[in-house]
């Protein structure tokens, strides 16, 4: 059954795809990432993305859900004696609330900072104009009809 199944939410089958679509996002934990508030409005989401470059990362904001990519390049002339650093890919996907716009994104020590604003939303108010009902050329008889 679905979640806004209900006569009073009109309109918000968008809302029911969203939570679809975070269900189905992977509950992989790399790479680790932390979102903070800092600002009014102001939201900031830091991954930590040690070992990849500005060229090996993308951001992407589709549909309301925005997408960091990351992938390294394999360094063919590298023979590694141990390799415990990852460098493996990865997709990380967050679902923005309505008007939520990415600002900006920097690289800083291995730590990608994806800064998001939501701007203020102001109040409305819209007064819909009551017309009286079109005459359908049928006249309602009012006359009690005797037997």
């Amino acid at each position: 059954m679905p979640v806004f199944n209900s006569p009073f939410l009109l309109g918000f089958d968008h809302f029911e795809r969203a939570v679809d679509r975070i269900a189905k996002m992977s509950a992989e934990g790399y790479p680790p990432y932390n979102i903070e508030q800092i600002g009014d409005g102001r939201i900031r989401i830091t991954l930590a993305v040690a070992g990849f470059g500005e060229r090996d990362l993308q951001i992407q904001v589709e549909n309301n859900q925005l997408t960091i990519r990351g992938r390294q390049e394999e360094a063919g002339d590298r023979v590694y004696l141990h390799r415990g650093i990852a460098a493996r890919q990865f997709q990380r996907s967050f679902v923005l609330a309505e008007g939520i716009e990415v600002v900006g994104a920097e690289l800083d020590n291995g730590l990608l900072h994806v800064d998001l604003v939501r701007p203020e939303q102001e109040s409305r108010v819209k007064t819909i104009e009551i017309k009286p009902a079109r005459q359908s050329g049928r006249s309602i008889d009012t006359r009690t009809v005797k037997s």
